[in-house]
């Protein structure tokens, strides 16, 4: 366990910092090797050496650590997919592209991660609920890209448009991680493609 020394001279904002952040990447590593059984606030405090104590100085429970993991991972997720998009310029399809290649390379580079945004989160209530969440969120992000490249759509178009997209991408998402879709990142997404931008 953590010595007291180790936070000697640290500010206390610091330190609870410092110590939460240890707890995210602890549960991330926990859960995403061995789901939601590995969890518990000894397992965790253990993994990243931790006093117990500390753990209820950032988080209520599992639950609520889990939730700080989804976010911090969905959070890492969002910054590859506006760097890929940036990247790619102004065309639409290039646009559309790059946030896919983002969204399922990100997402399969490590399991753990896949396993926090996407397989896990359709059985876990936690993790389903932040899901809920960034799907709105994607779905709002579409919208706008939309608008912005073709200001002229009907609204109502739109947004059948981008509840279909993010449905589909979550869909193909799940798929992709749970190795349905080959190995081909680059074909599936070709695929894909063609279906929403026809």
């Amino acid at each position: 366990m953590s010595s007291p020394t180790r936070w000697a001279g640290v500010p206390l904002t610091d330190r609870r910092a410092e110590r939460r952040a240890l707890l995210v990447d602890a549960a991330f590593r926990l859960f995403g090797d061995g789901g939601e059984a590995a969890l518990s606030v000894r397992s965790v405090s253990r993994e990243c050496g931790l006093n117990t104590r500390y753990f209820y100085e950032s988080f209520a429970d599992t639950d609520d650590l889990l939730g700080a993991v989804y976010d911090r991972v969905s959070a890492e997720l969002g910054d590859a997919v506006e760097a890929a998009m940036a990247d790619a310029g102004d065309s639409l399809l290039a646009r559309t592209r790059a946030g896919m290649v983002a969204v399922l390379g990100f997402s399969s580079a490590d399991p753990r991660r896949g396993r926090v945004l996407f397989t896990d989160a359709r059985a876990n209530p936690v993790l389903t609920a932040r899901r809920a969440a960034t799907q709105d969120l994607l779905r709002e992000g579409v919208l706008t890209e939309g608008w912005r490249l073709h200001p002229d759509t009907d609204p109502v178009a739109a947004m059948v448009g981008a509840a279909i997209f993010t449905g589909a991408m979550a869909e193909v998402a799940q798929q992709w991680l749970a190795g349905h879709l080959g190995d081909d990142l680059d074909a599936v997404v070709d695929y894909a493609l063609r279906f929403v931008l026809r």
